[in-house]
């Protein structure tokens, strides 16, 4: 085990404040904040970008590169993750508020901020109650999909805006009809303004992951807007953008709004914690990094309380913007610092070249930052690996696409739990049997099968409950095989529980039953390979004493040594 990171999760000591920055020396300050000004030079245009999926104005992608970056630095622990805002998260957003208000509103713009309350009460909770492992619940797979689905969506909820048409419809399917119906009047200056932003940001991309390819974009189609007065050649523009620092202000919602906001701020929690906890735990394996869990929560609810409470939308750990950060040369959260500080300097200083962007020219940034979240590779590697997992990841996608980004997020949850629940409702089961060298292999359950004459080892592979207990029994009494007298050849079934951690009380009353009907038979019931943490179920639910202490046994050695010496 690398004794250089320790993962810890629900034990930290206490709440502590600038983890992810403590201890630094000159420096490493002087390094972090160099970091810091390439990362705002490469996140702007990306987080403008996430407005228009999460449907809000050009602005408030800038607010939440300011207080939520600073309040995970000083709660978190992660010295790499990013939190602002992202795509996913963003997406979640618009799917659930936009049938509440129209997008864009001021009133829509409150309602996201009571997401992003919401979103950080819960954070607040889970740190409370120490529920960080609810991350877990989200597979890997599933998140692929999940992502993966987000991106054809956004990718084609753009794709209006490229072609200077006007789509109205929010569900991914009308989109396309609609598009396919306003294909006469596609702008024409707007789609190769599109086209040119695309390819440009991808070619610089493929030559350095470092140059700021949006940033470059960005600048160049202001530039040419204002010189060629693209407004006035029937080029939409963004136009004017508020500047100056954000006003700390508390979201209004009325009840009903907020008990429909709920679920949108769940799906979000649940996002934030599979998706931040992943990328961090990522980051700090690779640098050798303590990491505190629980801290990290902490430092999610204060970025989504600081983004409520200044204009914007909830903020998550991102995956690319983290890379971003690694790729600049960054240590600690001293770069996230200074990120903000650069971007109160724009919005103190620089938000007026931004009303000359066209509107067509975000859309297509957006589209680029879809088209990362397309993981074709990722899906081909599982669909070689596990053809199952590839079916839920390829539904997921597809709910997240043709029903709704929310449904998709909580679909991934259920099937990833789905998948859990299967493996233990009907676990890997065999007969083992012990070759001529010592070596035990493992036969079908099938009739008839024993380990020696008279003899059957039984390896049931998962916890023992409610759920397979009548597997169980079933495949017992199949394994004994009575004959017409209601007598077996078998005279000792013996139940390797290596795998079984836990019995609860519906599988306790089965296995005592099965023994008095084993009994019945002339079979007696023995337990191998009995772990410690097993036995006090055993003894609570009296399965010790039906059975008798002398038939639990710490290895499968022990308790054929038993039967052939005659000692039971």
């Amino acid at each position: 085990m690398n004794k250089a990171l320790v993962t810890r999760d629900g034990n930290s000591s206490g709440l502590k404040f600038f983890q992810s920055i403590r201890p630094l020396g000159l420096g490493g300050i002087l390094r972090d904040a160099a970091a810091g000004v390439q990362l705002a030079a490469m996140n702007v245009p990306q987080v403008l970008g996430y407005t228009k999926i999460a449907g809000t104005p050009v602005v408030t992608g800038l607010y939440t590169l300011l207080f939520p970056l600073i309040a995970f630095a000083v709660f978190g622990s992660s010295r790499y993750l990013v939190v602002s805002a992202d795509s996913a998260t963003a997406a979640i957003l618009a799917g659930g508020v936009s049938v509440l208000a129209p997008l864009g509103t001021a009133h829509y713009v409150e309602l996201a901020g009571m997401v992003a309350l919401l979103t950080g009460v819960f954070l607040l909770i889970a740190r409370l109650l120490r529920l960080g492992f609810l991350s877990d619940f989200l597979s890997q797979t599933a998140l692929v999909g999940f992502l993966t689905g987000v991106g054809f969506q956004v990718a084609i909820a753009v794709l209006g805006g490229m072609l200077g048409l006007k789509i109205s419809s929010p569900r991914t399917l009308d989109q396309l009809g609609e598009l396919i119906r306003q294909s006469h009047n596609i702008n024409l200056p707007a789609l190769w303004i599109s086209v040119t932003v695309v390819f440009g940001i991808l070619a610089m991309q493929r030559l350095s992951p470092k140059i700021p390819g949006s940033l470059i974009a960005v600048i160049g189609a202001i530039a040419a807007s204002a010189w060629l007065n693209f407004a006035s050649r029937g080029i939409e523009v963004i136009g004017p953008v508020a500047g100056g620092l954000p006003r700390f202000v508390f979201p209004h919602a009325t009840w009903g709004e907020i008990e429909a906001l709920v679920p949108v701020a769940s799906s979000c929690f649940v996002m934030i914690l599979a998706q931040s906890a992943a990328t961090a735990r990522i980051y700090a394996e690779r640098h050798h990094q303590e990491l505190d869990g629980d801290a990290d929560i902490l430092g999610l609810a204060a970025a989504n309380t600081a983004a409520a409470l200044s204009g914007t939308f909830v903020v998550n750990g991102s995956p690319t913007q983290t890379s971003m950060v690694e790729s600049s040369g960054a240590k600690s959260q001293v770069a996230q610092i200074v990120t903000a500080v650069c971007v109160a300097m724009v919005l103190l200083f620089l938000t007026k070249p931004l009303e000359y962007l066209p509107r067509c020219a975000l859309a297509a940034m957006v589209f680029v930052i879809a088209l990362r979240l397309i993981d074709l590779k990722a899906l081909s590697a599982i669909g070689r690996e596990s053809p199952g997992e590839m079916s839920l990841a390829t539904l997921t996608a597809a709910v997240v696409v043709f029903i709704g980004v929310e449904q998709g997020i909580i679909l991934a949850m259920v099937l990833s739990l789905l998948r859990v629940v299967a493996h233990t409702y009907r676990p890997h089961t065999a007969v083992l049997v012990q070759d001529e060298s010592g070596i035990w292999n493992l036969k079908p359950v099938i009739p008839g099968a024993t380990t020696e004459p008279g003899i059957i080892i039984y390896r049931f592979g998962a916890a023992l409950f409610y759920a397979n207990a009548g597997f169980f029994a079933s495949q017992v009494r199949s394994l004994v095989n009575p004959s017409k007298d209601g007598s077996s050849g078998v005279r000792w079934l013996i139940v390797d529980a290596g795998a079984i951690t836990h019995v609860d009380y519906t599988a306790a009353h089965m296995l005592i039953s099965l023994d008095m009907e084993l009994n019945k038979m002339g079979v007696k019931l023995i337990l191998a390979h009995v772990q410690s943490d097993l036995r006090p179920d055993l003894d609570r639910h009296h399965i010790t004493q039906t059975l008798g202490a002398n038939h639990l046994f710490d290895t499968l050695r022990e308790a054929l040594a038993a039967i052939h010496q005659n000692r039971l």
